[in-house]
């Protein structure tokens, strides 16, 4: 991989880390919570699942495959299953929430459906540019 592309995945993975962390810490504030309950493992634990979700997506979204979807799908699966993995591990260390997994798959999901319809309209709008020229 080239500096460029190196330069791309920090900057998605510092840029999504802070708005999640800024939104984590505004919903517990509004909730009248003003420390997080979990402590320093929360915010590493939140570290550790979006670098495993942006670093599959930014890999397999690169391979020579057709159509896109089937990219997003080999960078999805492998990676929810290492989230899914992640969790049962973090389990070892302490008590997970009854909901714990339904809650990873949901946060998961969700992030990566928005990274797959940002990169998908960032790839039509390069094709119409290309296509201009």
């Amino acid at each position: 991989m080239n500096k460029k592309k190196w330069i791309t995945i920090v900057s998605v993975y510092s840029i999504i880390y802070t708005v999640i962390t800024l939104l984590n810490s505004v919903l517990y504030l509004g909730n009248g919570i003003y420390e997080d309950p979990s402590g320093n493992w929360h915010e590493l634990d939140r570290a550790i699942i979006l670098l495993i979700g942006i670093a599959a997506f930014e890999l397999c979204t690169d391979l020579p495959l057709k159509p896109l979807m089937f990219r997003y799908m080999i960078a999805y699966v492998p990676s929810q299953l290492l989230a899914f993995v992640y969790v049962w591990f973090s389990g070892l260390r302490e008590e997970l929430a009854k909901t714990a997994y339904r809650d990873i798959w949901i946060n998961f999901t969700g992030l990566f459906i928005l990274l797959c319809i940002i990169h998908s309209i960032f790839m039509i709008c390069k094709k119409k540019r290309k296509k201009a020229f």
